[in-house]
């Protein structure tokens, strides 16, 4: 199963983040990715950027040993791990970051389930709170994504999420 959460806060130490993260991870039996809310486009971006990593999983065709990581390359649409954090990973002084979620993949060996309670303390652990809102697409993300104005010339303004989704689908092009 697949969460999205958008969460807000200023994060001041990005390596404390993440180690709060890989601990509830370990603890849950989960995955858990936080990527820079910044540059999301909805959650069907990290949807659809979760469900291709599954499937590298699945396929053995992953790039990285993490499913983690490996989200983190769909949603940033790229292949080297050092691209897909400079510009997905989360940073200091980030005002809001998405956390993508991953529990109950038998197949995968992802075994541990989730109560909302436990999505909800694991929020406040890292002191921040919950806020969708923050993962709205909009014209400056699609900035920040990479997404060319030419690009956005190519479809109507109700398909801009179109052109993200296709950037995710790529990485399994550019392999």
């Amino acid at each position: 199963m697949i969460e999205i959460v958008g969460v807000e806060g200023e994060i001041n130490d990005v390596e404390e983040v993440i180690k709060k993260i890989s601990e509830f991870s370990l603890e849950h039996n989960v995955v858990v990715q936080a990527v820079d809310a910044e540059r999301v486009y909805g959650k069907n971006h990290l949807i659809s950027a979760a469900e291709h990593a599954i499937r590298s999983f699945k396929e053995n065709k992953n790039t990285t040993k993490s499913l983690a990581m490996e989200i983190l390359l769909y949603a940033a649409g790229v292949r080297q791990i050092g691209d897909a954090i400079s510009k997905m990973g989360i940073k200091e002084k980030n005002k809001g970051i998405a956390l993508v979620i991953i529990h109950s993949i038998p197949d995968l060996k992802i075994g541990g389930s989730l109560s909302w309670d436990d999505i909800k303390k694991l929020i406040g652990e890292l002191k921040l709170k919950l806020n969708d809102d923050i993962l709205e697409g909009n014209e400056a993300k699609m900035r920040k994504f990479g997404i060319s104005k030419e690009e956005k010339a190519t479809v109507e303004k109700d398909k801009y999420e179109d052109l993200i989704l296709e950037k995710v689908a790529m990485v399994d092009i550019i392999k």
